[in-house]
């Protein structure tokens, strides 16, 4: 039995739901944002290492290295977080996506130089290895809570 009256839905504040595309970045290829926020909640889509965008041109890796890959992709991370009202100081949660397990040193040197002004790590964070479209060497989400 709980101690708790359960919620009305109708006495419930009805949140909006923003969609989140910065101008650096091109429109999905299919039907989801770059980032979500609702409420102080921003959730921030995997984003990889394309370019900023450029009309008429489909998206392309920076490079074919994990290093270029992984700061253009801590940065349209950024940029999403930017545009949703946040920082990295509010994330709260990052997964890291990677093609090869050999990377993981690698990725770690570039995240730490990348985060190394800050003065707590930029959140938690979770590491896992998949298969992305050729090219694509890293993958990184996020989850940041505002206010």
């Amino acid at each position: 039995m709980s101690h708790f009256p359960e919620p009305n839905p109708d006495q419930l504040p009805h949140l909006p739901k923003t969609a989140i595309t910065p101008s650096t970045h091109t429109v999905p290829p299919a039907r989801f944002s770059h980032g979500v926020r609702k409420g102080n909640i921003l959730q921030v889509a995997g984003q990889v290492g394309f370019g900023p965008a450029v009309e008429g041109r489909p998206p392309a890796p920076v490079g074919p290295t994990l290093r270029e890959q992984t700061l253009q992709t801590l940065e349209n991370v950024r940029a999403v977080l930017e545009a949703g009202g946040a920082t990295w100081e509010d994330a709260v949660m990052i997964r890291a996506y990677l093609t090869d397990t050999g990377h993981f040193a690698e990725f770690n040197e570039v995240w730490n130089g990348y985060f190394a002004d800050l003065v707590q790590p930029p959140a938690a964070r979770t590491t896992v290895y998949v298969g992305l479209p050729q090219g694509l060497l890293v993958e990184i989400d996020a989850l940041a809570v505002l206010g």
